[in-house]
């Protein structure tokens, strides 16, 4: 099989994927989205080095480097490119897009009936502040987080209209949800990864502060994950249709789980620290068996 491998940012999670690729028989091609090029004028218009003029049967892909947002375009047109021509790309670009952009995450979500905390997507100062005078309480703020935002950067809590920033520091885009408390003392949340519809791995992500992300600083626990929780974090996976992802997970004051986040592109270090299961490991092969399903009336006839 022809596999490429699109993991340019973090050096820990390239070594771990291309290590269970080639347990797996299987020398990938590095590449770089970024180093993709499109020419017309003869041939296959994609240009990806390594594989001289034709196409991977497969791409397994870690992250898309960060740029502007014509160069984002970019890349996730390369990838929606190579999906047309039956390339398997996990994950595929439209699940990605899907789990990027919060407010569709949370709006299939919600079509899906799961439970999850009440959350307001507006594009105007003017109504994110009606919302704030509405929904906020004293004691129980909002959380405001970047549409696009990873790893608990850039969230802030929104207790009064004058907490909000101006238009242009959100991207003109306020996505307000509702603060959940717990009962119990320090702040704690859960990430659940799912690949090919089931629970790899889970852990309880614990801090000094509410944001308990391990980029934060929050700290990795081994947790005995309830089943109400793996069926919540598959449906979700479901409802987004994405082949692998992390699922944040919350309690609220009743004991209840609500889904917070699916995340396309997920960190597993953290994780990997506290469980035995080889997290790289299981992507690759539920990667590989795709693949190979996809391909198998060719590499039959070829062989």
């Amino acid at each position: 099989m022809r596999i490429g491998l699109a993991a340019d940012n973090g050096e820990w999670h390239r070594r771990r994927l291309l290590g269970a690729l080639r347990a797996c028989g299987i020398e990938p091609v590095l590449f770089s989205l970024a180093d993709v090029a499109m020419v017309t004028g003869g041939g296959e218009p994609l240009r990806i080095p390594g594989f001289e003029g034709e196409l991977p049967d497969g791409v397994l892909l870690r992250t898309i480097s960060g740029g502007t947002f014509e160069a984002t375009t970019l890349r996730l047109g390369v990838l929606h490119a190579l999906v047309a021509t039956g390339v398997v790309v996990w994950n595929d670009p439209r699940a990605i897009e899907r789990c990027v952009d919060k407010s569709m995450t949370s709006l299939l979500i919600a079509r899906a009936g799961l439970p999850t905390p009440d959350t307001f997507v507006v594009s105007s100062r003017e109504a994110a502040v009606d919302i704030v005078r509405r929904e906020a309480k004293p004691g129980v703020p909002l959380v405001l987080k970047p549409l696009f935002g990873s790893q608990g950067e850039g969230l802030r809590l929104i207790g009064i209209p004058d907490d909000l920033p101006q238009l242009e520091e959100v991207a003109r885009v306020y996505y307000l949800q509702r603060f959940v408390r717990r009962n119990v003392e320090g702040w704690r949340d859960y990430r659940v990864f799912v690949c090919d519809g089931r629970v790899v791995a889970a852990m309880a992500r614990e801090g000094d502060g509410w944001i308990t992300n391990v980029h934060q600083g929050g700290r990795p626990s081994p947790w005995r994950m309830p089943e109400e929780a793996a069926d919540l974090a598959l449906r979700a996976a479901q409802a987004v249709d994405v082949s692998y992802c992390g699922v944040d997970l919350i309690e609220d004051d009743r004991g209840r789980f609500l889904l917070l986040e699916v995340n396309s592109m997920p960190s597993w270090s953290g994780l990997q620290s506290i469980v035995d299961v080889d997290i790289s490991e299981a992507v690759v092969r539920a990667f590989l068996k795709a693949v190979y399903a996809a391909h198998r009336p060719a590499m039959v006839a070829v062989s």
